[in-house]
């Protein structure tokens, strides 16, 4: 059977009639109130911890502590997953989504062992962030140091 070749304007139009609708607001809505409700979670476990007479530094700390091991235990059970699916980005900017880009590199590549398995694939989706935020406040933290040097 031969086939002739496509022009690139039949295949834009093909590619136009085939490509689903984007949802865009859709995505926003869930993203915005999953995200929401994360942050709601997050500051009841804050107020808890004030209730439970943690000091103002260690009511955070509690707070943070308990999001992550949510998150990598809703990782590890496939629920944080499902969250993503609806959520997008909703459900990886808070803390949790954090811990789920820790955990499920480590959780997939278990089997490989500990070394080559979780060791080596463990920061591999959140690897890359942290360098980037590390360096990035190194960064800021030189040029607010020198500005401070030349302005005070």
């Amino acid at each position: 059977m031969d086939r002739q070749p496509i022009s690139p304007e039949g295949y834009s139009r093909l590619v136009s009639k085939m490509t689903p609708p984007s949802r865009h607001l859709r995505g926003c809505v869930r993203a915005f109130w999953v995200g929401g409700v994360i942050c709601c979670i997050g500051q009841a476990l804050n107020l808890l911890g004030e209730a439970l007479h943690l000091t103002e530094l260690t009511a955070p700390m509690f707070t943070s502590v308990v999001l992550i091991f949510l998150g990598t235990t809703l990782t590890g059970i496939g629920v944080y997953d499902q969250i993503g699916r609806y959520a997008g980005a909703g459900s990886i900017v808070p803390i949790t989504g954090f811990a789920n880009s820790v955990a499920a590199p480590a959780i997939e590549y278990r089997r490989e062992g500990m070394v080559m398995g979780v060791g080596a694939r463990i920061f591999q989706l959140a690897g890359p962030v942290l360098a980037y935020g590390i360096t990035s406040s190194m960064l800021v933290g030189i040029i607010y140091w020198i500005a401070r040097m030349w302005f005070l």
